[in-house]
């Protein structure tokens, strides 16, 4: 089968690989769409993936197309998202329910070889099959969005509360839709790239700028999440926080990324600081809200790549051209 490989630091090619084999509870993927995200660029930098060479694609869904010998849960013909999590369920952290956390953390396109390829291998237990109106090629996005789930479960927002976003790629387009739903006031979205900014105003921010000091709040936001990971924006954030209010660190950023914070500020106005580490128990309900239509994948996926030009879909990603940019085997 073909598939994307990221050979070494800086290096990516397409090139052909053997076909994978379930074990008893897996199942074989024939892969429809897989998104590139943030991680992807980390994987390429040589940060996260554990050994490479790797197959990235952490975002990806399908036709089931193999079944191991003891999956009975699913069948060959069923469409299905895949959940990347792989948790090892026995230290602290996963015996306490927190499996995001977990001391041998891995992920499919992380860890194990992913979905940029033709074909994919999942535990049985990490697919979600797809209702019929749901377009396997769009449903890429709802791995993403379990990560925006999980973050809106770490603020537990109250109603009425100022938000503001910083970002307007995929991910924060998903947090600002979330937002809408789960009772804010108001929704602000800040971006350097006008392009994405656009894409914010239509899918109905209060407002829109590419700084902080063009939007009138005096007083900060009760809510301020980063999603971009960049050092400049998470440390302009952090000012932005009204009293009592939460920052969410969403983004990803580099491991040498660093900020500065104010202790004193923090304990006087108790201001939280906070973070939400990929997928914990959202995957299910992020793939029942997609399937509601909570995004337009019209919306969100702004490119649709062959995979063979898995090198150029990266490229584009990297240079923020677009939105979700989903490779197609």
């Amino acid at each position: 089968m073909q598939a994307a490989i990221v050979e070494a630091p800086g290096k990516v090619s397409v090139t052909t690989v053997p076909d994978p084999t379930p074990g008893p509870r897996d199942v074989v993927v024939s892969v429809a769409s897989c998104g590139l995200c943030g991680t992807d660029l980390h994987i390429l930098q040589g940060e996260f993936a554990p050994t490479l060479p790797l197959v990235p694609g952490h975002e990806f869904a399908g036709e089931i197309v193999g079944v191991g010998r003891d999956v009975t849960e699913l069948a060959i013909g069923d469409r299905v998202a895949v959940d990347p999590s792989l948790h090892c369920h026995e230290c602290r952290y996963c015996r306490s329910g927190r499996g995001n956390l977990c001391e041998r953390w891995a992920a499919i396109g992380v860890t194990v070889s992913g979905g940029a390829a033709e074909y994919a291998v999942a535990p049985v237990a990490n697919c979600v099959r797809l209702p019929e109106h749901i377009d396997v090629k769009d449903a890429a996005l709802i791995e993403p969005l379990s990560c925006a789930v999980r973050g809106y479960d770490v603020l537990n927002s109250t109603l009425g509360a100022e938000v503001l976003i910083y970002g307007s790629g995929t991910m924060g387009l998903m947090m600002l839709e979330l937002a809408k739903r789960t009772g804010a006031a108001g929704v602000d979205v800040l971006d350097v790239n006008p392009d994405r900014l656009a894409t914010a105003s239509l899918l109905g921010c209060s407002r829109s700028a590419a700084a902080a000091d063009e939007l009138d709040r005096p007083g900060g936001w009760d809510v301020v999440i980063d999603a971009t990971g960049n050092a400049a924006a998470i440390q302009d954030g952090l000012g932005r926080v009204a009293k009592g209010g939460t920052f969410l660190q969403f983004g990803v950023a580099d491991y040498a990324t660093t900020a500065v914070i104010e202790p004193y500020r923090i304990y006087n106005q108790e201001i939280t600081i906070t973070g939400s580490m990929a997928v914990l128990h959202s995957y299910e309900r992020a793939a029942a809200l997609f399937a509601t239509g909570v995004l337009d994948p019209a919306v969100f996926i702004s490119d649709r790549l062959p995979l063979a030009q898995y090198p150029q879909a990266i490229d584009r990603f990297k240079a923020g051209i677009g939105r979700k940019i989903v490779v197609e085997p």
